[in-house]
């Protein structure tokens, strides 16, 4: 994208990512099911990018976690957010683009997450039936692509055995 510039998230983006997350979000975030299926693992490196302007100010983060499905390896995205100010630019499409071709380049079949249908359906985003995420969260929003042909089952945490 014009005017941006694009890069891995690092450990001292860290902070400023999270401002970003607490800037876009609800508060109270962190209680929902998914990130229980992030607390003590690591991102996916390579595939957690961030979008700053010229200036060097961040606009956009994306950020990866890998977890189990059936026993079967996947990537949760998420969160992907934009800077309120930036909204309507491209910047979440851009991210959500570029982190899908690098997560095929890095050997990952599958991507899922929750999320809007009608937004993420134009990146090949399906409803997985089958796939429970941890409650309360809604079915008809549990989402993926890629090779998900029968892989069913809760999503667990990585490190959770197979």
């Amino acid at each position: 994208m014009i005017g941006y510039r694009l890069s891995e998230e690092s450990a001292e983006d860290r902070w400023e990512v999270e401002a970003l997350y607490d800037t876009c979000f609800a508060p109270g975030r962190e209680a929902l099911s998914s990130y229980r299926l992030r607390d003590g693992v690591d991102r996916v490196a390579g595939l957690c990018l961030l979008a700053r302007d010229g200036e060097g100010i961040l606009a956009a983060a994306i950020r990866y976690w890998p977890v189990r499905v059936g026993g079967h390896a996947a990537l949760l995205l998420g969160p992907v957010a934009v800077h309120p100010t930036r909204q309507g630019e491209g910047l979440g499409a851009w991210l959500v683009t570029e982190s899908l071709e690098r997560s095929h380049g890095l050997g990952w079949a599958r991507v899922m997450l929750v999320g809007d249908a009608p937004y993420y359906a134009r990146f090949g985003f399906r409803k997985l039936a089958g796939v429970v995420m941890p409650p309360p969260t809604n079915p008809e929003r549990v989402l993926g692509t890629g090779d998900w042909a029968g892989i069913a089952g809760d999503v667990e945490k990585w490190d959770s055995a197979p």
